[in-house]
């Protein structure tokens, strides 16, 4: 009978300790393929979705909602996103990058962009409006070294960002003088 006993205290326990460590990370991972990452991401930044709050990392997008529930999504492995918010006066210190909190100077403002990877290859070379938190997001190819020009009228910035595993997604550093 005893032993009967302890079985069953020790069952209850287990399932006990299962649900309220569920409960106590309320996370979860979405299901990767029924979601187009690019277009999410692109969601929080212009406010067409909306979260209390959205960052994204070196290798995910992490999303949590007013009930403080937890939604991971795996970046692409062969594309590594950055955000940059060039600057004249204003800025702020800045690793990862919050879609839904992160506020750049110049916003909605039109730049002319230039980046070449580690072999002068050019990546891109075009106009880029900054959306209305005053960044601009990118999608580069991961594992590489950019030089990143950003002009705007006779003002310039020059920057090289990596694009590694734990490196930084937002750029506040980019000061055009």
């Amino acid at each position: 009978m005893k032993s009967k006993m302890m079985a069953m205290l020790l069952l209850i326990t287990a399932l006990l300790v299962g649900c309220s460590k569920e409960n106590a990370n309320n996370e979860e991972q979405a299901p990767q393929e029924s979601v187009d990452i690019k277009e999410l991401v692109n969601d929080y930044t212009v406010r067409n979705a909306v979260a209390a709050s959205a960052s994204i990392t070196s290798s995910e997008l992490i999303v949590t909602d007013d009930d403080k529930k937890v939604t991971t999504y795996d970046l692409p492995e062969d594309e590594f996103f950055v955000s940059i918010a060039p600057f004249v006066n204003t800025t702020h210190p800045c690793d990862i990058h919050s879609l839904t909190g992160c506020q750049g100077e110049l916003v909605e403002e039109d730049f002319d962009v230039h980046i070449e990877d580690s072999e002068g290859h050019v990546i891109l070379d075009e106009v880029k409006k900054t959306e209305a938190n005053g960044f601009i997001d990118l999608w580069l190819p991961r594992n590489d070294t950019f030089t990143v020009t950003i002009k705007q009228d006779t003002k310039k910035t020059v920057s090289e960002i990596t694009t590694f595993d734990g490196d930084n997604t937002c750029i506040t550093t980019m000061r055009l003088e």
